[in-house]
């Protein structure tokens, strides 16, 4: 019964979209005081239905946001970005960007932090719906909540997403780095002690089509005797192909300290994870959708080394229909298997549109 609601919940979505979806105008240019100012925004529109009994099924706006894009010259610009969703509204990006030149960039404010590939990917990229594949209604990953995927580790444990600090950027030929030195609490918050979170990636263009990337992170805590402390995680990634182009696979591992869960000693415990994402699109030259992208994701997860089977297993197929540019609509069904209990899944719809 929930799945033939779920289906038919799906099917009104998509028609109502693709009755609508029209090619939308470039990004609008305009000059202010001293800068030019590009503006733009994003909708994404969502439904979900969850095997979960105690999760409705639901509509709702999954992101709703402004930018701003502002340019004095080639050496500084700089950005504002804001998100409207869920009945809240807050400040997303804010930063300003020196360039000295293509091996030194220098951002200051609030970004994303330097680690994984599946983060740093903007959502207007993103081949899955959610990267964490969380499942309304569901949590039982140990010390994170929701189900233990690469990304909901990642972003559970403070490792990933946007921060307040200093990010300086680089390229030199086919090698390219990031790092960055951030309060380590997360969006919009002032720092909880003296320490610092660090975050480093370099990546190498082996050939045209493949990158291959290397990272680490030592994030600031503090622990269960109220001292300052920092967990170590490393990560690596490799991506063959490019977006919107064909076959592409995206895999990536990553481990180190779970800084909320402790064993006995009080010393962290250490988790383990690994991801891939293959994506397939092919471009259509009449009609209405203007491309096809079916794709597929798995990731496994152990949060803690400390405990017997709780980790488990995230497997997501799904299809992108593209309309004009990043305009698109996407279908998801995220299956999570625990390695103890019983699996739960959740079918997803979600519609893109730029403006």
């Amino acid at each position: 019964m929930r799945g033939t609601r779920a289906l038919r919940g799906c099917i009104l979505f998509v028609a109502l979209f693709a009755s609508v979806a029209q090619p939308v105008r470039a990004q609008r240019t305009v000059t202010g005081r001293a800068a030019t100012l590009r503006f733009g925004g994003v909708i994404h529109g969502g439904f979900y239905a969850s095997s979960v009994d105690d999760a409705a099924s639901t509509f709702f706006v999954r992101r709703a946001r402004l930018a701003v894009d502002a340019t004095f010259d080639e050496r500084l610009s700089g950005r504002l970005q804001t998100g409207f969703a869920g009945g809240n509204a807050r400040v997303l990006d804010a930063y300003v960007r020196v360039n000295l030149n293509d091996a030194f960039q220098v951002r200051f404010g609030q970004f994303k932090r330097a680690f994984d590939l599946f983060e740093l990917e903007s959502s207007s990229d993103n081949s899955t719906i959610e990267r964490d594949g969380r499942i309304p209604g569901f949590s039982a990953c140990t010390g994170v909540g929701g189900v233990c995927s690469f990304s909901q580790l990642m972003g559970g444990l403070g490792l990933v997403n946007r921060d307040l600090g200093l990010r300086i950027d680089g390229r030199s030929g086919a090698v390219s780095w990031m790092a960055s030195v951030t309060n380590g609490n997360g969006i919009n918050t002032t720092d909880e002690n003296d320490a610092k979170s660090v975050a480093a990636r370099t990546s190498f263009q082996a050939t045209e089509d493949v990158v291959v990337s290397a990272n680490v992170t030592w994030k600031d805590y503090v622990d269960p005797l109220d001292e300052t402390a920092h967990a170590f995680a490393w990560g690596g990634d490799v991506q063959v192909g490019t977006h919107r182009d064909g076959l592409r696979v995206q895999a990536g591992v990553a481990g180190g300290d779970n800084w909320r869960s402790f064993g006995p000693e009080m010393m962290p415990a250490r988790f383990s994870t690994a991801q891939v994402i293959v994506t397939y699109h092919q471009e259509h030259e009449r009609g209405r959708v203007t491309g096809l992208e079916p794709m597929l994701r798995f990731s496994v997860a152990d949060p803690d080394d400390t405990i017997d089977d709780d980790g488990g297993v995230l497997v997501t197929p799904g299809v992108m229909l593209y309309f004009s540019g990043r305009d698109r609509i996407g279908l998801n069904w995220d299956y999570y298997t625990p390695a103890s209990g019983d699996p739960a899944w959740v079918v997803r719809l979600q519609t893109y549109l730029y403006f």
